[in-house]
């Protein structure tokens, strides 16, 4: 008995220690939180992460479910930010299930509602976000909302679950369902102080119920409401910017229901305005996001060693205690011999180690290049596709306005300008790709039945402006002998020509330059051409004429701003022309001019010279005119230089702006080929194609994109499409592949 009075006393003294520490844990526990947003707002998210990670093990610890709570939603937030959606709903799921074990009604709900928002964002899977709001609603309906400061709370998370579910309900087209909710938060927003954000959102939810109804004016009032509000915030917001854009979009689609086209277009070029500067805010903190990737990884690894450097110690530490004691009691008068052996034990241990820490670091700085390789390639393939994609409508109208024959000559010169201007970014951004893919030989040739007179006038005719520009002249001398179609890859072969000529014509003033292509030799299959490109303009001294086909190398002029460029143009013949089986020559001397010329032997395409015998382009062009092609592109811009080009050549056309209408338009009409863009939302065109190919498996579908072909060639052949198109895209070209691809459709039809 005295035993167990004993037990109770001293657990009875201890109590207020254990009670002290559990009040010391729970004040750490608020100190990580605290400082991990800090951290996460100064943009060290891996510390922020880490901080929030070593939050829930403490409250694991003590088992205190709020803080595990709160720690848990904060964590799934920023992986949510980070688009990191599988970490953000574990970290949720787990913020859920604590507040469940203290039945906190605020943070279930809360929990609920942020999980429905990562399903929220994916077309098909909006089912999914509205029962994880239904489950939000039920919980919020039951805070206890007895202090003012929980009353306020309540009220705030049902106005934000009210909002979601009517969203949803707008993205199905049901506005008799969305607007209950609608009003349900204005009632909630009308007794609280809410946020101008929360003001503007409830306006352009109010605007997109009444657009679906048919009350345009009242929808538009709206969305100006919306948009007044929202340019009170910070230019900097993205938020504040997303939600602008959103409301352009929609803004404009009232408007051209109300057939005021002038300010449709201005409000989607308001939208495009505040989308790319979202994107743009995006990309930056996309970049950040990468960054704590990798140091995340370097978190998890840098555990990983020093969890096995432990066991490793603690092993040790066995076997030496083990050997010790045998030493002590077996094996004393060999004590010199034992020592000496620990020593040269130690020596190769500390060895080994060394050398284990100098492979590791190696691998690592192996793993770190190859990081930065893959970051640049993916930088270079993005900003190619985001530079092709405004090109391909500044050049297209360009063109379109070209043709008309209204314009006086000073417009007519500018538009000649534009279209210069933007024919060389185009190029330059070709040259930047094709350095880096020859000098991480990941290019290869592809074979195209190309009519290579038409191809080589067509080269010529984007000079003219350059020719204008400096009083030059350009003759092209082309051997009528040669066959007129040939196989070669139509892209490299351009682009060999194209900086040729276009080196000719920077260094020469008022003089000439000869395009010269020559029949050498002709057999039943194969025909060997030589190209020359001549020029009279000031050569080439001899001991720069190795140096200039190095990359970024440029001549040493007296007046190098007479000479600017980047250095690669060269390069890249060289390169090129050696992966056509040939070598550039030069002759030059300087105050004479120069001369480049190349061989290279083409296999001709008998069969498409039969045709062409029987029918001239134009014939074939004017046959398959009044053809339907359906245009799938979400670009407001491309949509109409796409779609102007046909009209020129009389094909119908209609349009859609993604690949699930795409699905539905030719399910429901007859299309004689279609035009897919392959990045568009809601659903992309591999998707698309793919499911067409589920009903329909002769449909011609040709992929129009402005993405490098190498990267999505192998993509789009096993998707289902017939063939591509890369944007900007030459008119002849262009026509081309879509009568080819006709009449292979025609062909199979009459078998």
């Amino acid at each position: 008995m005295k035993n167990y009075l004993l037990i109770f006393f001293i657990l009875l003294a201890l109590s207020p220690i254990f009670s002290q520490n559990e009040r010391a844990i729970i004040s750490r526990i608020d100190s990580l939180n605290t400082t991990a947003i800090e951290l996460y707002d100064n943009s060290q998210i891996a510390l922020s992460i880490d901080h929030f990670k070593h939050a829930i093990k403490l409250s694991d610890s003590i088992e205190d479910n709020y803080g595990k709570a709160i720690a848990n939603s904060t964590l799934g937030s920023i992986y949510f930010k980070m688009t990191e959606n599988e970490d953000a709903e574990k970290s949720y799921l787990k913020a859920l299930d604590a507040a469940q074990n203290i039945n906190e009604n605020y943070l279930i709900a809360n929990a609920y509602l942020k999980i429905g928002n990562i399903y929220a964002n994916g077309y098909l899977m909006k089912n999914e976000a509205l029962t994880y709001y239904k489950k939000a609603l039920a919980a919020a309906k039951n805070i206890n909302s007895l202090a003012k400061e929980n009353r306020k709370d309540k009220k705030q998370i049902l106005s934000n679950i009210f909002l979601s579910i009517s969203s949803i309900y707008l993205d199905y087209k049901q506005p008799e369902d969305a607007i209950t909710y609608i009003l349900r938060a204005q009632q909630e927003q009308d007794s609280i102080g809410i946020s101008p954000y929360e003001k503007s959102q409830l306006a352009f939810v109010f605007g997109r119920y009444y657009a679906q109804k048919g009350a345009l004016y009242n929808s538009i009032l709206n969305y100006d409401n919306a948009i007044i509000i929202l340019k009170r915030l910070d230019e900097n917001n993205s938020q504040r910017n997303l939600m602008i854009s959103k409301i352009y979009k929609q803004y404009a689609a009232s408007l051209a229901s109300l057939n005021n086209n002038e300010k449709a277009y201005e409000a989607l070029l308001n939208h495009n305005k505040f989308r790319e500067k979202v994107i743009n805010e995006e990309k930056v903190k996309q970049s950040k996001f990468a960054k704590a990737k990798f140091e995340i990884e370097d978190y998890k690894r840098d555990a990983k060693e020093a969890n096995e450097e432990k066991n490793v110690f603690a092993k040790t530490t066995e076997n030496v205690q083990r050997v010790n004691t045998i030493f002590i009691i077996a094996v004393v008068f060999l004590c010199f011999s034992l020592i000496a052996l620990f020593i040269n034990y130690q020596s190769k241990r500390k060895l080994t180690a060394t050398l284990q820490t100098r492979n590791e670091q190696l691998e690592i700085a192996k793993n770190e290049a190859e990081k930065v390789s893959e970051l640049k390639s993916g930088f270079i393939s993005n900003v190619s596709h985001e530079l092709r994609t405004p090109l391909y409508g500044v050049v297209g109208l360009t063109s379109l306005l070209l043709k008309n024959n209204d314009l006086n000559t000073q417009d007519s010169k500018y538009l000649r300008s534009l279209k210069y201007s933007g024919d060389y970014l185009l190029n330059l951004i070709n040259d930047v790709l094709q350095i880096g893919k020859i000098e991480s030989k990941k290019i290869e040739l592809h074979s195209n039945s190309i009519h290579l007179k038409q191809m080589v006038i067509n080269i010529t005719d984007s000079f003219e402006y350059q020719l204008e520009e400096k009083s030059n002249k350009l003759f092209l001398e082309f051997d009528n002998k040669i066959p007129q179609y040939l196989f070669a890859d139509n892209i490299r072969l351009s682009q060999i020509l194209i900086n040729l000529l276009g080196n000719s014509l920077k260094f020469t003033n008022k003089g000439n330059v000869w395009l010269k292509i020559i029949l050498l030799k002709e057999n039943k299959d194969l025909a060997k051409i030589r190209f020359e490109v001549i020029d009279d303009g000031p050569g080439i001294p001899e001991s720069q004429q190795k140096v200039i086909f190095e990359n970024f190398s440029q001549l040493n002029r007296k007046h190098d701003s007479d000479y600017q460029g980047t250095g690669l143009g060269l390069s890249i013949v060289k390169n090129l022309v050696e992966l056509f089986g040939s070598k550039i020559e030069l002759v030059s001397n300087e105050g004479l001019g120069s001369k480049f010329s190349f061989n290279i032997t083409f296999k001709i395409d008998n069969e498409a010279r039969a045709i062409e015998d029987k029918k001239s382009f134009k014939q074939r062009l004017e046959e398959s005119s009044g053809r339907k092609i359906l245009i799938v592109e979400d670009n407001k811009i491309n949509q109409i230089v796409t779609q102007n080009i046909l009209k020129k050549e009389n094909f119908k056309s209609d349009i859609v702006e993604n690949g699930l209408l795409a699905l539905e338009a030719v399910k429901e009409q007859d299309y004689d080929i279609v035009l897919m863009d392959l990045n568009m939302p809601v659903m992309d065109g591999f998707q698309a194609t793919k499911a067409i190919r589920a009903f329909d498996k002769e449909l011609p579908i040709i992929a129009l994109t402005a993405s490098n072909i190498e990267e999505v060639k192998a993509q789009v052949f096993s998707s289902g499409f017939d063939d591509i198109i890369i944007k900007p895209y030459d008119d002849y070209e262009f026509f081309q592949t879509i009568i080819k691809n006709i009449q292979v459709r025609n062909s199979i039809s009459l078998e």
